[in-house]
């Protein structure tokens, strides 16, 4: 195999950081509940499969998702290990993530802490990578019933409280990060 130019080794390492943020904006747009920035990371043809909440044409997930969402209280999702494989303008990648939900219900509400994958194909079309096919795979869930967050805990007086949607505290603070933008 001929060694990779330092030309070649650079637009690569571009690549995989193009496809890293598009990654973390997923996480940010979904757990603030920005729907307008979600649409911007997928193709327009591009499927999403959700299990039972969606499994289709990502822009139909996408148009579910203020239903999805609005038991939602909480969303937090983090991504650790990322493996990714480029061979031109197409990826693949194997996200691991840990997805916290705090559900709203009748009393106190219920957790769920999800470990699972992303399966994701990527397509760099225009010179921009997006998601072109996503699976979510779950490798377990930790429930917890009643909810066990306490944001009135001590550890966080006077502390900002995140919370999704447009009143996150994070879109009075940051002025280039912006709502419905990648």
């Amino acid at each position: 195999m001929t060694p990779k130019t330092r030309e070649q080794q650079l637009d690569e390492l571009l690549d995989r950081q193009a496809i890293t943020e598009l990654i973390m904006a997923y996480c940010n747009a979904a757990d603030r509940h920005d729907h307008v920035k979600m649409r911007t990371l997928y193709h327009e043809d591009a499927i999403d499969d959700h299990g039972h909440f969606a499994n289709g044409p990502a822009m139909d997930f996408i148009d579910r998702l203020p239903e999805i969402q609005a038991g939602m209280a909480i969303l937090h999702h983090n991504v650790t290990t990322v493996n990714l494989k480029l061979d031109g303008d197409r990826a693949e990648g194997e996200v691991y993530i840990l997805a916290f939900h705090k559900v709203k219900d009748q009393g106190d509400g219920y957790d769920v802490l999800i470990g699972g994958r992303y399966f994701d194909k990527y397509e760099k079309r225009g010179g921009v990578w997006k998601f072109s096919h996503r699976a979510i795979v779950a490798d377990w869930a930790y429930p917890a019933t009643p909810s066990a967050v306490r944001l009135d805990h001590p550890f966080l007086a006077g502390a900002h409280i995140g919370r999704p949607g447009p009143d996150d505290p994070s879109y009075a603070f940051f002025s280039l990060l912006k709502r419905g933008e990648r």
